[in-house]
């Protein structure tokens, strides 16, 4: 009797054009052949070889025995009351992950994730109470622009794009999940793909500082800083990564990689603002002050509210003195519009569903299973 094992076949989903073309070489066919999988998965849609007609019916059945084209699956899909569209995406693992795009006029900005749950633990964040379960792969980073993309069917190669600006901002910690993210923003900066400006695909970090490093060796994609505390004591508190990498280090990182830019380009400083934690005069002044010479702008935050915290919302009228000390110290400060949060959709919010593996959700009991 004679055993068959089933052959895995491999995902093209998540491959840029440098591995794609050694993908075809190692089959024995020209080079030219990614150029054109490229457009058919990412600029077509498309998701069977059947459909890639200008590839010959051999190569075809050839590459249905060792390859597909698979993205996440789609388990929830729901648009807020303001226009904010989230996604579940159901991984091979049974974990899922939460994909956002915010409409905004003519630009439509998709917030992706990284990895299942985090693995650092912010306390203002609802992910990180989520523990961490993996990293995501190139495919299943990408599968999320692809999915969302599709939604906005019928694929069009030169037509209008839903999606203008890419925000490594979902769940997880990019830099900790390096060549993974770097693979998949590749992609969305591929003309083959989908030819989005580097200016317009962020990657947001809490510090990682050497993948930082590492990151201004390979790419030029926009910088984000998550750094929600102008001095170490209070940022030690909401962002326990701090204790390795302090501010002083991180911002020195930060200006090491913005003068490695071929462009002048300033990075965006990501600050949470907290009622009666770190939303005080003192701290706007002190954040001035700790971001001096600094080629940036600030993106102030109001806290989104989840379970498990007791963390509040700050006024308004707290928000807007913070953000008029920031102004008038020369600062470009914006105030985040909360969008999507009729759904859980706003920033500090994605939860996903998480295996979690490190076992920290167990240390945190929602509030309303402890209301009587």
């Amino acid at each position: 009797m004679t055993m068959t094992t089933a052959v895995e076949k491999t995902n093209l989903l998540g491959m840029p054009k440098a591995k794609l073309e050694a993908f075809f070489e190692s089959m024995g066919e020209k080079r030219f052949r990614a150029t054109q999988v490229l457009q058919w998965m990412h600029q077509r849609g498309a998701d069977d070889f059947d459909q890639m007609t200008n590839m010959s019916k051999a190569l075809r059945e050839k590459l249905k025995l060792v390859a597909e084209v698979r993205g996440p699956e789609v388990v929830y899909d729901e648009t807020s009351k303001d226009g904010t569209r989230k996604w579940v995406m159901r991984m091979d693992s049974g974990n899922s992950v939460e994909t956002v795009l915010i409409p905004d006029g003519e630009r439509g900005t998709l917030c992706v994730s990284s990895q299942i749950g985090c693995s650092l633990d912010c306390t203002f964040c609802s992910t990180g109470k989520r523990g961490f379960n993996r990293n995501l792969t190139a495919a299943e980073i990408i599968g999320q622009v692809w999915v969302a993309r599709k939604a906005f069917m019928p694929f069009e190669p030169n037509g209008d794009r839903p999606i203008t600006n890419v925000v490594m901002m979902g769940m997880g910690e990019p830099l900790l999940n390096f060549d993974n993210v770097v693979d998949a923003m590749n992609l969305m900066m591929e003309d083959l793909a989908y030819g989005i400006s580097k200016r317009r695909v962020t990657v947001s970090t809490s510090g990682v500082i050497p993948a930082l490093d590492r990151l201004g060796e390979v790419s030029d994609v926009s910088l984000a800083i998550s750094l929600h505390a102008p001095n170490d004591e209070l940022r030690n508190q909401l962002v326990p990564l701090n204790r390795k990498y302090p501010i002083a280090d991180l911002l020195a990182a930060t200006r090491r990689y913005l003068s490695g830019l071929p462009d002048k380009r300033k990075a965006t400083i990501e600050y949470t603002v907290i009622e009666n934690m770190n939303d005080q005069p003192e701290h706007a002044h002190e954040l001035a002050v700790v971001l001096r010479g600094l080629p940036c702008k600030i993106n102030l935050i109001p806290f989104n509210p989840f379970p498990e915290s007791d963390f509040r919302r700050p006024s308004m009228n707290a928000t807007r003195r913070f953000q008029k000390i920031l102004n008038e110290a020369g600062y470009i400060t914006t105030i985040r519009t909360t969008r999507g949060d009729d759904i859980d959709a706003a920033c500090g919010q994605l939860v996903g569903r998480v295996d979690d593996r490190t076992k920290r959700s167990q240390r945190y009991i929602p509030v309303q299973q402890m209301t009587p």
